[in-house]
């Protein structure tokens, strides 16, 4: 994998950042854009083929705002003039930090080779290929935010034809269903799944596996063209752990445990695909089960990531989680 760092390489870099000038004379400039009350602030607006290499921001405020502030923070991208967004998920959920509600009291850590959110700030490192490209954030809030800070590095191609769009799906039920498995992703076309950040906190006061942790003991199935192309033998399993991730958190490159409280039965955990990308050729659906059978009441909240060709078909949530709602 680092034998391509020595590589010449002939595409021409560039980024975009919130960087402005405030007169003509470029003497005068600020580093971040507020974003008023119910309104959108466009980071990324490029008519050119291209590849996202590197995304990082961090945004203020927050302290005598709602207390789930970023999480009222909605991230959207489109991607070759599409006009159904192929991102979309609250601001921390994306970069797999649903836990971190504004960037000074309360605030998760966590690093791993694509995504993190590491003192004070949010980064991705997952390609995102485009001819055409608009992201952007939203601010469903009855307040403004008083600074949003961001750089997204990009690499010119001459054609991006033969690479999949990134897509990214935030999904949540409170509560899940009984006797059903909780739904990561439906998709259809042609692509292969990335990976999954999955937060989950149980609803019910009885012991394990009827309650507490027990959720853990459901399987995760992803079917690829109608065939069950992976399953896990527990959820823990899934994230390369065991026994209700016993030894407590960690971070690796493609999984970890970002945060587990026993107390509250509370689980925040990633897997992204890299060595073992599943493919699919006209549909994909990742589901885990809340414990063995269903049987657990629990709160689910998750991130899908996946790569496909355009188009794609709407968005699919379900029952969103409130008070987050877009």
């Amino acid at each position: 994998m680092f034998y391509d760092i020595a590589k010449f390489r002939s595409e021409e870099m560039a980024f975009a950042s919130s960087t402005h000038f405030l007169n003509d004379e470029h003497t005068k400039w600020v580093d971040f854009y507020p974003i008023p009350a119910h309104g959108k602030r466009v980071l990324f607006d490029v008519d050119e083929p291209g590849v996202i290499a590197s995304f990082w921001l961090t945004i203020g405020g927050g302290s005598s705002s709602p207390n789930d502030y970023l999480r009222r923070l909605v991230l959207r991208a489109y991607w070759d003039g599409e006009k159904i967004p192929s991102i979309e998920a609250p601001v921390p959920c994306f970069f797999g930090s649903c836990l971190s509600l504004n960037a000074f009291e309360s605030y998760q850590h966590y690093s791993s080779a694509l995504l993190g959110s590491t003192s004070g700030g949010f980064n991705s490192f997952i390609p995102m290929p485009f001819n055409k490209a608009v992201i952007e954030i939203e601010n469903t809030m009855d307040s403004e935010v008083s600074s949003l800070y961001y750089i997204i590095g990009y690499y010119k191609l001459p054609e991006t034809s033969d690479l999949g769009r990134l897509h990214a799906l935030w999904r949540a039920e409170n509560p899940t269903s009984l006797g059903r498995p909780y739904t990561i992703l439906s998709a259809s076309g042609r692509g292969h799944y990335l990976g999954t950040v999955l937060h989950m906190k149980g609803l019910s006061s009885e012991k394990p596996p009827k309650g507490g942790l027990g959720f853990l003991e459901g399987n995760i199935l992803i079917y690829s063209d109608g065939n069950l192309s992976f399953s896990s033998t527990g959820t823990e399993d899934y994230f390369l752990s065991g026994w209700y991730f016993n030894r407590g958190t960690f971070n690796a490159p493609f999984h970890g445990l970002i945060f587990k409280d026993e107390k509250r039965n509370e689980v925040l955990a990633y897997r992204f695909h890299i060595p073992d990308p599943i493919p699919f050729k006209r549909n994909l659906n990742v589901m885990i089960h809340h414990g063995e059978y269903d049987e657990v009441s629990a709160e689910y909240e998750s991130v899908a990531y996946w790569y496909q060709e355009e188009p794609h078909r709407p968005m699919e949530r379900d029952k969103a989680r409130p008070p987050t709602k877009f």
